[in-house]
């Protein structure tokens, strides 16, 4: 039994299960523009229920002349909408009394920003809904992102004024419903889509066409709304957490602190601040550890006015606490609030009194956990510079009059001839990925598609084999492994075949020892070089620079990875979006595992916090990869903002077991950054011994699967490690270091000195991310 079962319930949490009780279930499926599938996938689901024994009625709903959208309203009995019209524009009313009379289980409604008629009852469609849900009748509903009232200003700033809304709903409006669940559709799919016909058809719906569709537009839409749900996710997780007595950092969001003095450099302080928390999606607090007894002079009350001015700006939050013993304020301040990352200046400690009263910085590692520190370098002391480059690299590449190199050349040749890679995304197993592949597979059949199933994993579940339909199964490969006959995809049968598109489920599987490659990508891989596209899946937790987040959250260190460049690679990328309470309801059901693993699995990796917290991870990494996308497109246009100047990350390694947790982080910041990175070991003794030598091996390998630069150097005395890293970093220009947290004792740091420290002192004028253990 699960730990929920246990807990008792609040007084607060009894009467809101009561009102629940006596309520209908609300479903909020959201789209990030029109013609993204919304009202399809409201009927899709309808059908379903009606095939299980639920009564379900169409309320409202708008066809546009759509043969899909017709094709799925099926036998699904309709409840006749009340017609009226609006400046020469056709509306529908909900006939509520008709739908209570009717009194069905559940409706289907279109369009939830929608105003009445001047005569009617209730003013609005969310009303109408209202209404019903406490009449105990549940809502399958509709709405874009830019319909919430909180972000039709954004959106229509984002695209230059081309989301027009006549109609929103109210900023809580998600908060509201039981479920919600996002529709991820990429820009390709939305303009093929108008290419081919299928999204509106009136007059007044071309012209919205005309001024949204643009692919930018497009882009900037579809991020918002994967940024704007994770949000809401993230406020239900905090809530969740909080219930259960869960602290510090849950692993799928990052929170920056930034810690500041009334000083001139406050404000350099909070740009880095915001700048990293602009680049991995996070929000930024900016606190001031002030005595309350002292009186601030006139230039500190001008710098506490203009950092208070500056954080409104970039929208953070300010704070000023009253200062006691900073570290340990610090500390107490992160865990309360989640924060992953504090921010801070340079120390302005001598080795005497980090002997005496020791570093700051260290004891804020000790006494947190997945709390890292970023050390802002101090360039005002090497070449007085007061702000923050902000120079954007120049690239040679982009002159259109320069001749390409023969390896240039060769490479866009490959290019050209290489097959379209499409992945779905899961935040974890059951959420539909296998069958909406499929479901679009038989959709391009129908398009005369030549399309295959390379490998389908279909897991027992009967409603994902019935969409297999009349799709071609390219029969698996037999290899003997430990005398047992076992199957794997046969890679060269398709090649042989040479379709246009095939499919291949479960992209992270390792294939049997004795195949031909070791992990299925790396099939796929030669499917694509030999001009065959492919449609395939993975769930969040299997990308590769993920996996310490993922045993984070979950406590399970995932074994199945996927390298980052494969997933950059792709041509596509979708988002099966599920809510956690949906998704274990599946699971209850037994339409995802057998009913013999249904318990275990509800009670491990299926517990509602870690679901929350994955869907969350998976709905922030699709959002940055739209965002990398973008930025290659139009840089003005991203949610982020442009990148700082020419980056290069330095991250040292040694033997111990956090070198693989350094080298994924340091990974995901050069990404972000758009930056050359570096990994770094010094040798210092010999010979290595056999475990040295492949955990030397594991990191060297981990280094090259993420694209950074792999590079050893070698001293006769342990002593000169230091000296040695510090050469190559000023060697190769580096801006940014990663280190691990030191092991030292704070007796070893007195006797021997902190290894920490003595690097911020050597290397002030760069910034120092110090990753916790």
């Amino acid at each position: 039994m699960g730990e929920d079962q246990f807990r008792r319930k609040t007084p607060e949490e009894i009467l809101k299960s009561i009102q629940k009780i006596r309520r209908g279930h609300l479903k909020i499926i959201l789209g990030a523009v029109p013609g993204s599938g919304k009202t399809y996938h409201m009927l899709l689901e309808g059908n379903s229920l009606k095939k299980r024994g639920i009564d379900v009625v169409i309320g409202s709903i708008s066809t546009l002349n759509r043969p899909k959208i017709k094709e799925q309203i099926g036998e699904l009995e309709t409840i006749a909408s009340i017609h009226w019209i609006d400046h020469g524009q056709e509306k529908y009313d909900l006939d509520v009394d008709g739908i209570i009379a009717r009194n069905p289980e559940v409706v289907l409604v279109d369009n939830l920003a929608h105003h009445n008629r001047p005569e009617a009852t209730r003013p609005t469609r969310l009303d109408d809904i209202n209404y019903l849900l406490n009449m105990k009748i549940s809502i399958i509903t509709t709405v874009n992102i830019f319909e919430l009232e909180d972000v039709k200003g954004i959106a229509s700033k984002l695209t230059g004024g081309k989301v027009q809304v006549h109609c929103s709903v109210p900023e809580d409006t998600l908060a509201l419903a039981d479920e919600v669940k996002l529709l991820d559709v990429t820009p390709e799919v939305i303009l093929q889509r108008i290419r081919e016909g299928a999204i509106e058809s009136s007059n007044d719906k071309k012209r919205t066409r005309d001024n949204l569709f643009h692919r930018g537009n497009l882009a900037v839409l579809r991020e918002l709304a994967l940024r704007y749900l994770a949000g809401e996710v993230n406020d239900d997780l905090d809530d969740y957490r909080e219930k259960h007595g869960m602290t510090g950092p849950s692993g799928a969001s990052e929170k920056i602190l930034v810690t500041v003095q009334y000083h001139w450099n406050g404000s350099i302080l909070v740009r880095r601040g915001q700048q990293i928390a602009k680049r991995l999606g996070g929000e930024l607090i900016v606190v001031c550890f002030q005595s309350s007894n002292k009186k601030l002079s006139k230039n500190e009350l001008t710098f506490k006015r203009a950092i208070i001015k500056l954080v409104e700006k970039v929208d953070g939050e300010f704070e000023e606490v009253p200062m006691e013993s900073v570290a340990d304020q610090i500390v107490r301040y992160a865990t309360k609030h989640n924060v992953t990352r504090v921010v801070m200046g340079q120390s302005k400690r001598t080795r005497w009194e980090e002997i005496v009263y020791g570093s700051i910085i260290n004891r804020i590692l000790r006494k947190t956990k997945n709390i890292d520190v970023f050390i802002v370098a101090d360039r005002a002391e090497k070449d007085g510079e007061r702000v923050i480059p902000t120079k954007q690299r120049k690239k040679d590449k982009d002159n259109p009059y320069r001749r390409l190199t023969l390896g240039e050349l060769e490479n866009k040749i490959n290019q050209i001839n290489r097959g379209t890679l499409k992945v779905y995304i899961g935040a974890a197993p059951g959420v539909g990925k296998t069958y909406t592949m499929l479901r679009e597979a038989n959709e391009l059949k129908k398009k005369g598609i030549d399309i295959v199933i390379g490998f389908l994993e279909t897991h027992g579940r009967k409603e994902t084999f019935e969409q297999i339909g009349s799709l071609e199964i390219i029969p698996r490969k037999k290899i003997f492994y430990k005398g047992t006959a076992l199957e794997e995809m046969d890679t060269d049968a398709i090649i042989e075949s040479n379709p246009e598109v095939v499919l291949v489920d479960e992209l992270a599987h390792t294939n049997i020892p004795g195949s031909k490659y070791r992990k299925r990508y790396e099939d796929v891989e030669v499917l694509l070089k030999a001009g065959i596209s492919v449609i395939s899946t993975m769930n969040i937790q299997h990308l590769e620079s993920l996996n310490d987040s993922v045993e984070q959250i979950t406590g399970v260190r995932v074994g199945e990875t996927v390298p980052d460049h494969i997933l950059r690679k792709a041509d596509e990328i979708e988002l099966i979006d599920i809510s956690p309470k949906a998704l274990r309801e599946r699971m209850k059901e037994g339409r995802i595992y057998a009913p013999a693993k249904v318990e275990q699995a509800l009670n491990h990796f299926f517990k509602t916090g870690n679901l929350i917290a994955l869907r969350e991870l998976a709905l922030r990494e699709v959002a940055d990869d739209v965002d990398e996308r973008l930025e290659a497109w139009e840089r003005k246009r991203t949610l982020r903002g442009p990148w700082r100047k020419e980056e290069v990350i330095f991250v040292c390694t040694n033997l111990r077991h956090d070198s693989e947790r350094l080298i994924r982080r340091g990974f995901r910041i050069a990404y972000r950054l758009k930056a050359l990175w570096y990994v770094a070991y010094v040798k210092d003794h010999h010979p290595l011994t056999d475990q040295e030598k492949e955990t030397l091996n594991k990191i060297r390998q981990l280094t090259e699967r993420l694209g950074g630069i792999f590079e050893q150097y070698e001293t006769g005395n342990r002593r000169n490690i230091f000296r040695e890293l510090v050469k190559q970093m000023n060697e190769k220009n580096a801006t940014q270091v990663l280190i691990g947290q030191s092991a030292r004792t704070r007796w070893e740091e007195i006797k021997k000195g902190s290894v920490t420290q003595r690097l911020l002192r050597e290397v002030r004028h760069m910034d120092v991310l110090i990753v916790a253990d």
